[in-house]
């Protein structure tokens, strides 16, 4: 169908991209609307460690290989001064997960590439300033999550393992099973399955082993001293907390002689216990592992200690059952003595924390109204700071008088900065940003090829009028003296928001260069607007939220007359795929379209069939059975009988948080009433699409759908 000349027409998208090849070929200077081939393109920064003596930064790199459809790593240097970065691996197989010597010599990494041993995920390491890389860990299974003690004397990782069970009898018992012409498996009590996993027995352990000498040497790899030993025993628990867990959930202790680990020892209770907590194991597992914060039945979580090895820093919940609750820094004298809580005064739950080099201040990520935000507490008196307020802060690292962070908006993918200790000290006393030096810039070209959209952050009086903020993009080649139809995007979670970031899945730039205003409102429930904004949608999923977006899509109509009121499609996915199904039976005569992925459509149902059950039993107030009338009042599928507007539904086969037969059911209904629509299968993707080749498929099908009922007069 022709598009209006508000966009571009999804046929001429890929002449553009070659046009566009040629042009770059013979060195002119051309650009085109940013799609979802540029989003593919970008190269994508994460995992930033600095070096002890804070004069270098090793980061990973993903780029994406079509060919192959997935992603590929490899490990990058840069100085915290500045200067051009150096690739340091280009194995075709993955390379990630760096952590430094001691002496930042060498660099320790896990590594798919071909080795010895049974299993594709490997320890290696390689010499920072040159030479082969050289495999250290021969395990029987697959190796996660490394660590590196502080003295260079132990490395510590995680393999999936039966409770008990050391590595080599579980690859034993895995070969076994996959001998047997018997396929079935018995269960005596959830989890059955999680996330995207069916549930075999086996366990994510710690386990660590010895290194010989300050390991720089890139003669030959050193052997271990000893097997690597199980520090969690016959724990039937994970580290780190499955499914987004990872190396930060661990930390050696300062005497070197233990490892402090985050794990959920709940038993039975797992599925509806949010009762994280941290636990201290010898090296040597010659004692049982011990509870750290027994007095706490909600989270704890992310343990950092001191410079001087005196106190750890860890976040805590306080409320047990809420995975939304607000992480506050708890700060303990070690071993074993007093706690307090650090910043019980500040309405920000942080997301991940570190000390300063001098151990008078802890640098904490927190979600801040519609950002995420990088913050300075001082130890003593918890007086919070902020050091960079715009933007999406997604790492960070402090070493030395080194800090060095990645920082994203929705207008440019994230790259590395570095301030200096005096700099930022300056800086959260005067509020000015000064002394920043940008460390990379490998998306420039690619940036530099490409049209975006402007945005902004509005608020608007949303429910009880209460300050609600929204964002909005505009269309690629914006005319004021036009309109343009409009894709109002709704964030999952629900305790989730839409920030300043440049996301990969829902990335409102794709629309925007397909000639759509984008809107995203930030509705109650959402993080990053205080810990009471967060509560309000307990019990309410369909009341206040709703509120808000039908105020937020009325005051950007209003607000920016450019966008075009009746050309409206509404798009959400997991929490924002239920709205959609909401919003199809209470706001049924809104919006041109609907585009519903992973969203559920009965909730009583949908507490049955998902996997953490504290979920909805905390938004619910209750079981099924105990407050009916909760999932019953929020329940999208006693409503079908109102829908009428035409919809897309999408769905992965492997999504066991909101499982497939949810879209079906959706899709059964659409069709079953005559309700024009269509449905996106995916066998083989989760509560997310990750393949690359299956984005490109999901974004082309929801923007044809768009275009299908937008470009209509």
């Amino acid at each position: 169908m022709r598009r209006e000349s508000t966009g571009t027409p999804r046929g001429r998208r890929s002449a553009i991209l070659i046009v566009l090849a040629l042009c770059l070929t013979a060195g002119a200077q051309q650009t085109h609307p940013f799609s979802i081939h540029d989003m593919l393109a970008m190269d994508r920064i994460s995992d930033v460690q600095i070096s002890p003596d804070g004069r270098q930064v090793a980061f990973v790199v993903r780029r994406t290989d079509l060919e192959a459809n997935r992603g590929r790593t490899d490990l990058w240097l840069v100085s915290t001064a500045g200067g051009e970065p150096r690739r340091l691996t280009t194995h075709p197989d993955g390379d990630f997960n760096p952590r430094w010597s001691p002496d930042g010599r060498t660099l320790w990494f896990l590594s798919t590439r071909p080795g010895s041993g049974g299993a594709s995920s490997q320890v290696w390491k390689i010499a920072v300033d040159g030479g082969e890389a050289l495999q250290v860990t021969e395990e029987p299974l697959d190796v996660g999550n490394l660590l590196v003690s502080p003295d260079g004397a132990y490395l510590a990782y995680t393999m999936d393992v039966f409770p008990g069970v050391g590595p080599a009898e579980t690859k034993k018992r895995l070969d076994e099973r996959e001998k047997s012409k018997a396929s079935g498996r018995i269960y005596d009590r959830v989890f059955v399955r999680h996330w995207d996993t069916w549930e075999d027995g086996r366990r994510s352990h710690l386990f660590v082993r010895k290194t010989v000498g300050e390991a720089h040497s890139t003669a030959v790899a050193e052997s271990p001293r000893s097997a690597a030993i199980d520090v969690m025993g016959g724990m039937d628990a994970d580290t780190p907390s499955a499914p987004y867990g990872g190396p930060e959930e661990f930390a050696f202790a300062p005497d070197g002689k233990g490892i402090v680990f985050t794990a959920r020892d709940a038993g039975r209770e797992e599925p509806w216990s949010t009762n994280f907590d941290l636990y201290y194991s010898p090296l040597d597992g010659s004692q049982k592992p011990r509870c750290l914060t027994q007095d706490n039945r909600a989270w704890d979580a992310h343990p950092v200690f001191s410079p001087d090895g005196k106190t750890l820093a860890y976040l805590a919940m306080a409320r047990p059952g809420y995975e939304a609750d607000q992480f506050r820094i708890v700060l303990q004298d070690w071993p074993g003595g007093q706690k307090r809580m650090l910043n019980d005064g500040w309405d920000r739950s942080a997301a991940s924390i570190a000390w300063s080099s001098d151990g008078s201040q802890i640098l904490a990520v927190a979600e801040n109204t519609g950002q995420d935000s990088l913050f300075v507490i001082d130890v003593k008196d918890g007086k919070t700071r902020t050091l960079i307020k715009t933007g999406t802060v997604q790492e960070f690292a402090v070493a030395g008088d080194r800090i060095v962070y990645s920082l994203s908006t929705i207008g440019h993918p994230a790259e590395l900065y570095s301030t200096s200790t005096t700099a930022w000290q300056r800086q959260t006393q005067s509020g000015q940003v000064g002394g920043t030096t940008r460390l990379t810039n490998i998306n420039a070209g690619k940036v530099a090829a490409v049209r975006m959209g402007e945005y902004e952050q509005f608020s608007f009086p949303g429910w009880n009028d209460e300050t609600v903020y929204a964002y909005v993009v505009k269309p690629v080649d914006f005319d004021p003296a036009k309109k343009y139809p409009v894709a109002f995007l709704i964030h999952g979670g629900p305790q989730g928001s839409f920030g300043n970031v440049f996301h990969y899945r829902w990335n409102p730039q794709v629309y925007a260069g397909a000639g759509y205003a984008a809107v995203m409102v930030d509705f109650h429930g959402s993080t990053g607007y205080g810990q009471a904004f967060c509560d309000a949608i307990r019990g309410d999923w369909g009341g206040k939220p709703l509120v808000d977006l039908q105020k937020g899509l009325a005051a950007a109509t209003e607000r920016y007359p450019w966008m075009d009121a009746d050309r409206v499609a509404a798009l959400g996915a997991s929490y924002g795929g239920y709205m959609v199904n909401w919003i199809a039976g209470q706001w049924p005569d809104r919006f041109r379209c609907l585009v519903n992925h992973d969203g559920n459509l009965d909730e009583r149902m949908a507490y049955f069939d998902t996997d953490e059950l504290w979920f909805p039993e905390w938004d619910h107030m209750g079981t099924p059975w105990d407050n009916p009338d909760s999932y019953e009042g929020q329940n999208p599928l006693r409503f079908v009988g109102r829908w009428k507007t035409p919809m897309l539904v999408i769905h992965g086969e492997q999504d066991f948080r909101i499982p497939v037969s949810q879209g079906l059911g959706t899709f059964n209904a659409l069709q079953r009433r005559g309700i024009p629509s269509k449905l996106l299968y995916f066998p083989d993707e989760n509560h997310w699409v990750l393949k690359p080749q299956n984005s490109i498929q999901w974004h082309e099908t929801v923007l044809a759908w768009l275009d299908q009922w937008l470009t209509k007069s």
